[in-house]
């Protein structure tokens, strides 16, 4: 059985820019204080505003017709027809 070894994965965006992270577990709990304590976890009212706000972000819209579009194509292919 061989183990995994996991390594900090860079995430870009579309033009190569270093956006974002991910850390295996043991380099998060090393950070995870600090991270709560400069980028504290929005509260529930304010993901509500946010997921309103979103009805409305045309990004979004797009992204959200996109994935849906995808699941219909997959589902038209794997699930069973009733006749």
């Amino acid at each position: 059985m061989t183990a995994t070894i996991l390594k900090r994965q860079f995430i870009t965006d579309a033009a190569g820019n270093p956006v974002g992270v991910i850390l295996p577990l043991e380099e998060f709990a090393l950070v995870e204080k600090i991270l709560e304590e400069r980028f504290p976890t929005s509260g529930e009212a304010d993901k509500l505003e946010r997921m309103k706000q979103a009805a409305h972000d045309p990004l979004f819209l797009e992204d959200l017709h996109e994935t849906m579009s995808a699941f219909a194509e997959v589902d038209n292919e794997w699930w069973e027809r009733t006749r």
